[in-house]
């Protein structure tokens, strides 16, 4: 098979899998923040609503994801795991947990190097990413939605990834995924007809739309 066909995070998948099966988890965690890195920032960013926010909890997810390799079972993507991570990383640093973390020698020198790359890699992008109208009605949502929202839109991921995601459980039955899907399908629809009730009134759709 020529380099042409090889599905880019398909083969990223791969590499931190043999990593970890290898026991080298540096190795694994550089090559995850590396490939995943600037989307899962650009996650951050968009949910906690700018890059010095995201930057803290971004540090958090670093971690927690050094950490987490060694027991992580592969039920699931490394990607939508990671997102599972992230969430919670977020959620942690709205606690203040980056604050308590302050001055407390890091677990991971390398994820801390790493997600200090990552960040400057980003940061460029970021600041010059097109931000329209719809963006900031996007931003007027409930977190869960917006949280929906980029994971559905943006980033593409599959009903069964993104129920794993929002239910924080990689290792949920599939019963319980069926059930969360089912209710995010739902969610999703609304969350379509309230973005465009809100177009409407800022007078970005028509009314016949």
């Amino acid at each position: 098979m020529s380099d042409a066909n090889v599905d880019p995070r398909a083969a990223l998948e791969q590499a931190i899998r043999e990593r970890c099966d290898g026991g080298d988890f540096d190795r694994a965690t550089a090559a995850a923040l590396r490939g995943y890195g600037p989307e899962l920032f650009g996650f951050l960013v968009s949910i906690l609503r700018g890059p010095d926010a995201a930057s803290e909890a971004f540090s958090l997810l670093g971690e927690d994801i050094w950490r987490g390799l060694p027991k992580f079972g592969w039920g699931c993507s490394f990607r939508t795991w990671a997102y599972t991570l992230a969430r919670n990383a977020a959620a942690r640093y709205g606690k203040g947990q980056h604050r308590r973390d302050r001055g407390r020698a890091p677990v991971s020198q390398l994820s801390v190097e790493l997600a200090a790359e990552v960040r400057s890699a980003t940061a460029t992008y970021l600041r010059t990413e097109h931000k329209d109208r719809f963006t900031a009605l996007r931003e007027a949502l409930p977190e869960e939605d917006q949280t929906l929202l980029i994971l559905r839109v943006d980033r593409g991921l599959a009903w069964e990834d993104l129920a794993r995601v929002m239910l924080d459980d990689a290792g949920a039955t599939p019963e319980a995924l069926k059930r969360e899907s089912a209710r995010l399908r739902k969610r999703f629809q609304l969350v379509k007809e309230k973005l465009l009730e809100l177009g409407r009134e800022a007078g970005l759709v028509g009314g016949d739309d």
